[in-house]
């Protein structure tokens, strides 16, 4: 896959989705949007995609919304939001309906879009110096990427709301309180971690993920006696797979099981 502002790679079922704009802060601007959503739908589009790998490289994961876009002329504002959300947007859709697990590594500073892209992986490691800033509300904007989902179940609604309105800066330590964030290590070390957790995820059952994924995501929202049914016919497909056969048959034979994503 070719793009200007990332680098976007797969082997052994391991997609590495790198944000490579270093130069400018990896901002999201109008080139990022469509590429953003262009990786996205190439990835989901894969039958051998078992584990997604958000990072980025440079200074700062990455500075959020390209502003300039919006400064050379105010009153095409609106639009040029809802041109650029459409590919973002639509591309965060398609890697959450995966059944690869989305596994984010923040190793700097991240604003705005960034920390709401961050807050819908399944898990999040973030280097000591990284720090996450709400960044909307200084704009006078309301989130986007789903912030107000993602952050909501990363950090329960009061607090997700508390960040937003008060423009809140967290370092690792803070964001690993609030939930934001999984896991804090040193900053030499944050990609060797996150990797090991991708690699780890990659090997295993791919399709029972996805239920999991699809689960959670609807659970807060579904009436209990429907997200029971919801998990009766989740683990009955589950039941039924490749994977489940030889976790099954691994356990009997107490050895680990080799899981193969089908």
């Amino acid at each position: 896959m070719n793009f200007e502002t990332l680098d976007v790679t797969v082997e052994n079922g391991l997609a590495s989705f790198m944000l490579d704009n270093p130069d400018k802060g990896n901002p999201m601007g109008e080139t990022f949007c469509r590429e953003f959503g262009q990786a996205a739908n190439e990835l989901a589009g894969r039958g051998d995609v078992r584990a997604v790998l958000l990072h980025a490289k440079g200074r700062f994961f990455s500075v959020g919304g390209d502003v300039g876009l919006f400064s050379r002329d105010l009153e095409a504002a609106p639009p040029e939001v809802l041109n650029g959300t459409y590919n973002l947007h639509m591309g965060l859709t398609r890697l959450l309906r995966m059944d690869a697990p989305l596994i984010g590594c923040v190793h700097a500073a991240a604003a705005g879009g960034a920390v709401s892209l961050i807050s819908h992986c399944d898990i999040v490691y973030a280097s000591q110096s990284a720090r996450f800033t709400a960044a909307y509300a200084q704009l006078g904007f309301t989130a986007d990427l789903g912030a107000t989902f993602g952050l909501a179940s990363r950090m329960g609604p009061a607090r997700a709301k508390r960040f937003l309105l008060l423009n809140e800066s967290l370092d690792a330590e803070e964001a690993l309180r609030t939930g934001l964030v999984d896991y804090v290590v040193e900053d030499d070390v944050v990609l060797e971690k996150a990797t090991a957790t991708a690699e780890t995820l990659r090997s295993g059952p791919t399709q029972a993920f996805g239920g999991v994924r699809r689960l959670m995501a609807h659970s807060l929202a579904t009436p209990p006696e429907a997200q029971l049914e919801n998990e009766a016919q989740s683990l009955a497909r589950s039941a039924g797979t490749a994977d489940a056969r030889e976790g099954i048959t691994a356990f009997t034979e107490r050895r680990p099981p080799s899981f193969q994503g089908r």
